[in-house]
């Protein structure tokens, strides 16, 4: 197990703050989060290389995804920026011993400190969307173009542009005017701010339109595989989502319904996070 105490560039302070909290370690495991997690991993399992294969997990947070994906027999390297998270990934990767993650390190994505081309695939899930300027986006993607190997693969998520809107419409939040005025913003520029602190309405981040993520992906010198909308309609419009996940034939509803909308242009926005399958030449 290798540990560095390296970050490049500096983060947010409110970002670093809100994942101080350890809103990220069980996150995907529960609520309509799971949805997201569970759609995650099918996408992975769709492209990625048979194991053994060597997977850089950049902005692992806790190591949800590395972990599962060591445990099928990947060589798994995680890099974050929180340093919980590197704290919360060793121990998950120490609670299997079986199979570890290769190594764990606090780092940043726009500088990476992985060789050239030593990566089979790279995973952007996560620090996308809280690099709020275009320039460390693109850097972000050009360090994982730079790690991967030829023809090797690269996993990028963003949050949808539309996506507090959705949100504030479930969860009622747009009765807060300070809320509604997050939303323009988000709406208008992709800028996401939280200026009450309020728990339930996130961090500093930005939001993608799914053709910006696109046409981000491209600049930085990979191909587009794919973009998929990972929740589809289910993630916002069910509203006892627990009594559906819960239920294996509603379950299977939900995650029918994502894949029956993932490519659909006029609906990915729909989803509250896209993921795009890029391919380095």
């Amino acid at each position: 197990m290798d540990e560095l105490s390296h970050r490049s560039e500096t983060i947010a302070p409110e970002i670093i703050a809100h994942y101080s909290e350890g809103v990220e370690q069980d996150r995907l495991l529960r609520n309509r989060s799971r949805l997201e997690y569970a759609r995650t991993q099918e996408l992975l399992r769709r492209h990625l290389p048979e194991p053994p294969a060597t997977i850089l997990d950049v902005g692992g947070g806790p190591g949800v995804y590395a972990c599962w994906l060591a445990s099928e027999g990947y060589e798994v390297h995680l890099v974050d920026a929180v340093p919980l998270h590197v704290e919360q990934a060793l121990r998950a990767s120490e609670a299997q011993p079986g199979c570890p993650l290769a190594s764990v390190r606090l780092g940043d994505a726009r500088q990476l400190l992985q060789a050239d081309a030593s990566a089979d695939v790279v995973l952007l899930l996560g620090p996308l969307y809280h690099l709020t300027e275009r320039q460390d986006r693109l850097q972000a993607l050009g360090e994982a173009k730079r790690v991967v190997r030829p023809a090797g693969l690269v996993f990028a998520v963003g949050i949808s542009r539309f996506a507090s809107l959705l949100d504030g419409l479930m969860s009622e939040y747009l009765d807060d005017p300070a809320f509604a005025r997050i939303v323009e913003q988000d709406l208008a520029t992709g800028q996401h701010r939280n200026p009450t602190n309020h728990p339930g309405y996130f961090t500093t981040a930005f939001l993608h339109h799914p053709d910006e993520l696109q046409r981000e992906v491209r600049e930085a010198g990979l191909k587009v595989v794919e973009i998929v909308g990972l929740e589809g309609p289910g993630g916002w419009l069910v509203h006892d989502f627990e009594s559906w996940w819960s239920n294996p034939e509603r379950r299977v509803h939900l995650l029918s319904a994502a894949r029956a909308v993932e490519h659909e242009p006029s609906l990915l926005g729909l989803s509250a996070h896209l993921l795009v399958v890029a391919r380095k030449d």
